[in-house]
Parts: C-alpha cells; structure tokens; sequence
C-alpha cells in the first residue's frame, strides 16, 4: 500500500517509523511519503492559511497549496474539465485511483470496518487541515476527480488532523497482510465480530492476591471458548451496550 500525507508538521509522523509500521515500511508492504504543505507556499512567510470570508474567529486553509501539493502527487491536470482518464492517474469519477481523506468532524465516523475496507486499498491521500479547517473548495474540486472521504474519530474535536491521521493509519496499516505477524490475532480484537474483546492473561497463575481464572487453566478448549464468547458479551453490555442490537 502506497500512503501520503500532507501536513505543516512532517515531524510528526516520524513515529511510523517504530515498531509495526516501521517493519512493514522497511519490508516494502507500506511505502510511506509525507509533504511539506508550506513547500508549496510562494511568499516568505510560507503562509498556509487567511482569515475566513464572512467573518468569523479562526483561520482557513488556502487552496492554493492545497491544490498544488495534491496535484504533485497525484500528477494530474489541475483542471477537471481537461482530466484525461487515459493519462492521469485520477481522472472524473475515478472508481479505482486513490481515496483522499481529510479528517473532520463533520465526516462518516472511523470505525474498525472502515479500517478494514479502507486497507484493501492500494493508495491513501491524508490531508491534515489545521485552524478552522480547509477551504471547503479543495473538498469539492478533488470529489469531481476523484474518491474523497470526510471521516471523523468521534464526537469530539482536535487542534488538527495529525492525531486523526495518525489513528487512521495505524488501524488500517495493521490490517494489511504481513504487519502483524500471527493473523490470528486480528480475529479475535475488539470490534471484529462487533463485540469487545475478552480480558487476556499470563503467567504468572497468582499475582498480588489476584488469581486468573481457572477455566483457563484447565486445558478444556471447549470451555475456555465459551468462558471467553461470556466474557466478550459481558463487558459489551457493560460498557458498550449500542453495539449488542447488531450482533445479539
């Protein structure tokens, strides 16, 4: 899978290089590039955003560098009227180029299912908006040439996408076969089958008076899946209880 992101804080995805991710970049199941919005800036300060039309507190994004960074990626003509499907990676309508995700608030919220979809995909865009947001033409101009999603991470809001970002892509980076090395896992996590998933435990057997549930010291298969299956639907009905209409 092939990842970009655009940003005014590049730094702040060094961390994919640790761990998971860092290994799956290193084998070539991940190919990674981040971009410099303010390198598409022309005036000295590097200006990447202006006060809003009508009024109001914040900043917006320009569209200018917006349109000029995502054009450098995706190497297409910056003017959908003369998108040439035959020639351009993201022609009209595209069905099968890359999806282009901003973060937002107003967007279809991340969930593991998302996740799961969004990691069959062959090219990801991230666009980390920042202030009061991007100026909603860039919004509408990429979703005339091409696949665009809003998605949100929940009811709440954050000084920028970066976080966001960085949530999206290790959900989805985890779920490409290869990253994790015992897939078996991933069956068995949280919201995979809709429920939360049971408690885990190790050795040793007594820890501070706490002990670990027999059933799992038995060596009975039958019962400890069914001790577990319990547990997931118990701790869902405590804690999640909007997930339980869907799966019981």
């Amino acid at each position: 899978m092939r990842i970009d992101i655009v940003t005014i804080f590049p730094e702040f995805f060094d961390v994919l290089d640790l761990s998971l991710l860092g290994k799956a970049r290193q084998s070539g199941l991940i190919e990674l590039g981040v971009h410099n919005l303010r390198d598409h800036t022309h005036d000295r300060h590097h200006s990447v955003d202006d006060t809003p039309y009508g009024g109001g507190a914040g900043m917006v994004m320009k569209p200018e560098p917006w349109g000029a960074s995502l054009d450098a990626i995706l190497g297409t003509d910056p003017d959908p009227a003369t998108t040439d499907p035959a020639t351009t990676g993201m022609p009209i309508a595209a069905d099968d180029g890359p999806i282009l995700i901003f973060p937002s608030p107003a967007g279809d919220q991340f969930t593991q299912a998302m996740a799961r979809e969004l990691s069959l995909e062959q090219h990801l865009i991230f666009g980390c908006g920042r202030y009061e947001g991007i100026d909603q033409r860039v919004v509408d101009h990429y979703s005339q040439r091409g696949r665009v999603r809003l998605v949100s991470l929940g009811d709440y809001v954050l000084n920028g996408g970066e976080v966001a970002v960085m949530a999206m892509i290790e959900a989805i980076g985890r779920l490409i076969p290869g990253v994790v090395g015992n897939p078996l896992s991933l069956v068995e996590e949280s919201h995979e089958d809709g429920l939360l998933e049971y408690p885990s435990y190790t050795k040793p057997a007594s820890w501070r008076g706490l002990d670990v549930p027999p059933v799992l010291l038995s060596g009975n298969h039958g019962a400890i899946s069914i001790w577990r299956r319990q547990q997931q639907i118990e701790r869902t009905e405590r804690v999640r209880p909007d997930l339980l209409p869907r799966t019981i």
